[in-house]
């Protein structure tokens, strides 16, 4: 491997993640990254072996890094629903193009075949909503949360984020400490005045 071969790999993983945000997966061509990068379609498959190799090596980095940021948060001393103003904090703190992974993560999933459809859902749920899911319950154990369905009380947070995940919406920014602060507060409190709860 030549000095340069390292770095054309960052770049095509820059440039690639930027594509797959702005075009999806069926709707981006190999063509396309080549061409932004100025090489050759062949030097793009030295790298990766197809776009679906590709994508994966866009998302599972992000997977690894949600997974250390979660598993610090749990091991944070605090309540749960501290622990979820900081996931909240940390994601929505982000420039859009890096939490927009999260919404590629789920929405093109149904693109890819059926045994990488299979291997990447394990690893979703095992390093993300998994880890995610837990802070719900341990809230719900210390009676600080409604006893509910943690799965649905998980996917409802991301929900609620799920607007903010798209760079077209925001920018590619982070998000004002207000609205992540609102945010935060009506998934915690919900939208009644606190005589009205």
């Amino acid at each position: 491997m030549t000095h340069s071969e390292p770095a054309l790999r960052s770049q095509i993983l820059v440039i690639a993640q930027r594509k797959f945000i702005a075009s999806g997966y069926h709707g981006l061509a190999m063509r396309e990254i080549a061409e932004a990068l100025g090489v050759s379609k062949a030097a793009l498959y030295y790298h990766f072996k197809d776009k679906e190799e590709l994508f994966l090596a866009v998302l599972l980095p992000y997977l690894d890094s949600m997974e250390g940021v979660l598993d610090d948060i749990a091991a944070q001393p605090g309540s749960s629903a501290e622990h979820i103003r900081r996931f909240v904090s940390h994601v929505l703190g982000q420039l859009a193009e890096e939490r927009a992974i999260i919404r590629l993560g789920s929405q093109e999933m149904g693109q890819l075949s059926a045994a990488s459809r299979k291997a990447f859902g394990k690893v979703y749920q095992e390093k993300f909503i998994g880890k995610l899911k837990a802070i719900v319950q341990a809230g719900m154990a210390r009676g600080e949360f409604r006893q509910l369905d943690p799965e649905i009380v998980t996917w409802a947070l991301l929900g609620m984020m799920y607007p903010y995940f798209y760079p077209a919406h925001t920018g590619n920014k982070a998000l004002p400490e207000e609205t992540i602060r609102i945010v935060t507060s009506i998934f915690l409190e919900g939208i009644a005045p606190p005589a009205a709860r």
